[in-house]
């Protein structure tokens, strides 16, 4: 499956009960990885994996049929999870608002929890976003810190969180130990900045979107890179949209058995810019699918609390890829701080300029 295509109907790919994705819209030219041949360790489909994150940072990954007990990669748990959490989250999003506020923790200094509608940016006018979310922290679910007060809803499915949480980290280590062989970097330098029973800022996030107003239909999700360094996307609907390097704003048609995955902005700063955080937006669904409710279920894996954003060392390749551009290690902070940082200056009364990451196309 090198790139989506008109065929994607015929061979299952579309999602049932659902309004169909335009044909007449721009798609992005994601390559498409199989999850299965990754894990048989099949070279060319490694390669392709390279390039996908080389060229755009974005690619489909399928993971229906993907299995391999040493590594702990389920692909069709993984599947099954993210299902059975989208009818958790619809749950959650129909709780009133008074009780949903009540998880909201922006003024104890933390992005976990609730964002309401309207209450985060998407640009330096300081315009309000087109939808609400709830982030989940990993290490709450895995019982690494004190659990953060949640509903009683979200209490009850922490086992089915559990799984989901492990299943997309299994796939990032796997994604991680593939990137760090094509790097030439020594064994488990990217894989040890992200374990799992370390304290990070890697998360669940639930994404609902109501449609829109018919004569009032803009972006609801300002354009930004991700903060760390490999998310995990499923959906359903189409409102996702990239920008390749030269091109315009084009759509990522979901794909059923499939989840989008794309490289933050951590892994340009571990490779001085060898590996690529691209720009995306979301905006309202297309055709048909404008007047249905979007949501979205994300997997964030970022480095852990102390990892400092630098340009990882033991790599002639990141070695000369740095002499080459001839740029500094920036800014040195470690990924607490940087996540922080660009999460909260993205919420109602925060200074924009400050959430901005490798981005180049957004202006402060």
């Amino acid at each position: 499956m090198p790139h989506a295509t008109e065929s994607d109907t015929e061979n299952g790919f579309d999602f049932p009960n659902l309004p169909p994705f335009p044909k007449d819209v721009p798609t992005a030219p994601l390559l498409g990885i199989e999850l299965v041949k990754l894990l048989s360790g099949d070279e060319e489909e490694i390669n392709r994996l390279w390039n996908a994150c080389r060229d755009l940072g974005f690619f489909y990954l399928h993971l229906a049929g993907a299995e391999n007990n040493e590594v702990n990669v389920n692909g069709n748990q993984l599947l099954l999870d993210a299902e059975e959490l989208f009818k958790v989250a619809k749950q959650f999003y129909d709780l009133p608002v008074s009780e949903k506020i009540k998880y909201d923790f922006k003024a104890k200094g933390s992005y976990f929890g609730y964002k309401g509608y309207g209450d985060g940016m998407i640009d330096n006018k300081g315009t309000s976003d087109r939808n609400e979310f709830y982030n989940i922290p990993k290490d709450d679910i895995l019982g690494h810190i004190e659990p953060l007060p949640a509903p009683s809803l979200l209490q009850e499915h922490r086992p089915l969180l559990k799984s989901y949480i492990e299943q997309s980290h299994a796939v990032v280590t796997l994604i991680l130990n593939l990137l760090n062989q094509g790097l030439q970097l020594p064994q488990g330098a990217l894989p040890s900045r992200h374990r799992l029973q370390a304290i990070s800022g890697d998360q669940v996030r639930f994404v609902h979107a109501p449609p829109q107003p018919a004569d009032d239909r803009r972006t609801a999700l300002g354009e930004h890179t991700d903060f760390g360094s490999v998310t995990i996307l499923h959906n359903r609907l189409g409102g996702l949209q990239v920008r390749p390097p030269g091109g315009e704003w084009c759509y990522v048609k979901p794909l059923k058995g499939h989840a989008v995955v794309n490289l933050g902005d951590a892994m340009v700063r571990f490779t001085s810019g060898i590996l690529r955080s691209n720009v995306h937006r979301v905006v309202n669904p297309p055709g048909l699918q404008a007047d249905s409710t979007r949501m979205s279920l994300v997997y964030f894996a970022r480095p852990e609390d102390d990892v400092i954003l630098k340009p990882l060392d033991g790599s002639s390749m990141i070695d000369a890829q740095k002499a080459e551009s001839g740029t500094d290690d920036g800014e040195a902070m470690n990924a607490k701080d940087w996540i922080l940082r660009r999460a909260l200056q993205r919420r109602k009364g925060g200074d924009f300029s400050k959430s901005i990451g490798t981005e180049s196309s957004v202006k402060a």
